[in-house]
């Protein structure tokens, strides 16, 4: 039986992580782990983190960060330790419930079926849907996006910027991941752009992109400029 650990990094959701851990280990996925990977949130994010740790011995791990230093530094290190334990698959997914709890058994059974190197939950396939809330101008910006590094990475992904999958271990093992240079939301492109360009296999599946339940986005000015520069960055990295 496949081994799951679900990496999630965290600032600030100490209201949405208890939640979105019990719905995780309710799964019927008995070597499901989740990695809770916390910023050193001032919201005491990281203290309930080492709460359900204590609670779920062997099935909840945390990995405390002394600063904040960006979503793809988080991940970094949570995969690096999801695989320093024996991980098979290491999902990929955020606290605040956009991504469906429930569609990481289809990710994990897609993966299995297909051999795919990465599976992705994605937005703009046939099926994919977003969050009513969403207003036009941000279903705009988001379309955008995808097209944008679609267009200079020349990627044939439908959501290149998605931010839930599923990882083979051996295929993270393959992609460097001490090398990689996005700190911030433009790491789900870099992974996905070194995947490609080593040949291996993404697929995608459809899901339902929520509006998140509690807590702010961590999207800032700084962070968006960096997704707007790094595929050009990519493009023309020898």
């Amino acid at each position: 039986m496949a081994t799951v650990t679900v990496v999630i990094p965290t600032f600030n959701e100490a209201d949405n992580l208890p939640l979105i851990a019990e719905a995780l280990l309710a799964l019927p996925l008995d070597d499901l782990r989740l990695l809770v990977v916390d910023d050193n949130s001032p919201d005491g994010t990281g203290k309930v983190a080492d709460e359900l740790a204590a609670a779920h011995p062997g099935r909840v791990g945390v990995v405390h960060r002394p600063n904040r230093e960006g979503l793809g530094r988080a991940y970094i290190e949570g995969m690096e330790t999801a695989l320093a334990a024996g991980a098979d698959f290491v999902v990929q997914m955020d606290a605040d419930f956009s991504h469906p709890v429930d569609a990481v058994p289809r990710l994990l059974g897609t993966a299995q079926a297909t051999g795919a190197a990465c599976v992705i939950g994605s937005r703009y396939v046939p099926g994919g849907t977003l969050a009513a809330e969403w207003s036009r101008r941000r279903r705009a910006l988001s379309a955008w996006a995808n097209f944008y590094v679609r267009t200079i990475l020349r990627i044939r992904l439908r959501d290149v910027t998605a931010g839930f999958k599923i990882w083979r271990a051996e295929s993270l093992a393959a992609l460097d991941l001490g090398g990689i240079s996005s700190g911030g939301y433009s790491f789900q492109v870099e992974m996905h752009y070194r995947a490609t360009r080593a040949g291996m296999t993404i697929v995608e599946i459809p899901i339902h992109f929520s509006d998140r339940r509690a807590g702010t986005s961590k999207m800032s000015l700084r962070v968006q400029l960096e997704s707007a520069l790094m595929p050009w960055r990519l493009r023309f990295r020898r």
